[in-house]
């Protein structure tokens, strides 16, 4: 299976993008805008190739464990990022809420120049099936690329 996360848009301080498995789209995602400085908890992903991996442990963990116990298995996590550890895919609908993270959502919109994602809950209930079962298939690459249109 591909996994691929195609950023196509930025706001003053956002980066929305789309998330595809085997070529077809699955979820919006926002993550903070893509810039050359290195911020803490505002990471943009560099463009490249990374693994997936099942993180178990963590605050976050237990709060997935608790609010999607229907399907929690562990926090997807984006490895190999230079000088970044626990980058996951996650919930939540701001830029403020990213962390350095990818949010899943439903659909978008844009307020003050920036993307949101919302029915984030939503879209991450349809995509962690997905992604579990690759992991558990051994496939755990993800490909970055930056396709923004200007």
């Amino acid at each position: 299976m591909a996994i691929k996360v195609i950023r196509v848009a930025e706001g003053k301080f956002s980066t929305l993008s789309h998330l595809y498995l085997n070529d077809i789209f699955q979820c919006y995602l926002l993550k903070d805008k893509i810039r050359k400085e290195r911020i803490a908890g505002k990471i943009c992903i560099p463009e490249g190739e990374y693994l997936l991996k099942l993180n178990t442990t963590g605050g976050m963990n237990l709060r997935y464990k608790k609010n999607y116990h229907d399907i929690h298995k562990g926090m997807i996590e984006i490895c190999g990022i230079p000088n970044f550890s626990l980058v996951y895919f996650h919930v939540g609908n701001y830029i403020d809420n990213t962390n350095g993270c990818l949010l899943a959502g439903h659909y978008w919109t844009m307020v003050d120049g920036d993307y949101l994602v919302l029915q984030s809950g939503l879209a991450y209930r349809l995509v962690y099936p997905q992604l579990l079962a690759a992991l558990e298939k051994k496939n755990n690459k993800l490909i970055i690329e930056n396709k923004i249109q200007r």
